[in-house]
């Protein structure tokens, strides 16, 4: 079961629409999502009460609710068979709650805005989940979304500097479109819809779907070095196949 987490501090940035369309594009694919929804303004629960009955099913779970009566666990429980989770944080998380958060994530996706107050916000984010939590960049968990972007323009080029030296991948560039509002406001997602209407924005998700699928965690680690030695090896074969270097004849 994989646990992906939505999170960045920074109210407005785009979570609860990278989460919905992430829970309806593995609905779809029957992989059977849950989401769990920690924002008090509840978005992505009125996002699936909106869905009809003849839709693939997603399982909500309003984590932003208390109930005295079960332990938490109980309450944040999944039924079988769930193959993915994800998990819409709420806004004005504090870095002392990322570690709760991000424990047991296989993925951690930052939605970032093409504005200099997102910019900043992405950037203490990005530092109290590294220093504080904990996330280590070679593990893979940690991915980067430009959101609502309008290319050609002096800000999305500032967005792209900043991102550049963060050494983290950014996993999809996300255009300003109306067809995320539509999608919501129907309890649809993007891979939901005609396909002819969305094809464009379809695109810009490939990346992220591919990198939701790598190894995370040790298992990237592992890779990561396996693929190292076997680069080492293949360098060293190359190099002892070689044909010697014939030396100077010293006498004619």
């Amino acid at each position: 079961m994989q646990r992906i987490v939505v999170l960045n501090p920074k109210g407005g940035s785009g979570k609860t629409t990278i989460a919905i369309n992430l829970a309806s594009y593995y609905a779809q694919r029957g992989d059977r999502p849950a989401l769990m929804d920690y924002d008090p303004q509840a978005s992505a629960a009125r996002w699936v009460r909106k869905r009809q009955a003849s839709q693939a099913p997603i399982y909500l779970i309003n984590a932003f609710e208390r109930d005295n009566r079960v332990t938490r666990a109980y309450q944040l429980r999944v039924p079988d068979g769930t193959r993915r989770i994800i998990i819409d944080t709420p806004a004005a998380v504090e870095a002392a709650d990322m570690p709760e958060l991000t424990a047991n994530a296989d993925k951690i996706i930052v939605p970032v805005l093409p504005s200099d107050i997102d910019i900043h916000a992405c950037a203490r984010c990005i530092t109290s989940l590294l220093l504080v939590a904990k996330v280590k960049r070679a593990e893979n968990r940690l991915a980067i979304i430009a959101n609502r972007v309008r290319r050609n323009t002096r800000m999305y080029q500032s967005l792209t500097r900043f991102l550049g030296t963060l050494d983290i991948p950014i996993v999809a560039t996300l255009r300003d479109s109306q067809n995320f509002v539509r999608a919501a406001e129907l309890g649809l997602g993007l891979h939901e819809m005609k396909h002819y209407q969305v094809s464009e924005d379809l695109q810009a998700w490939t990346p992220l779907l591919a990198w939701l699928e790598e190894p995370s965690g040790r298992a990237a680690v592992a890779a990561n070095a396996a693929g190292a030695m076997g680069a080492g090896e293949a360098a060293g074969a190359a190099v002892g196949s070689a044909a010697p270097t014939p030396k100077p004849a010293l006498f004619a």
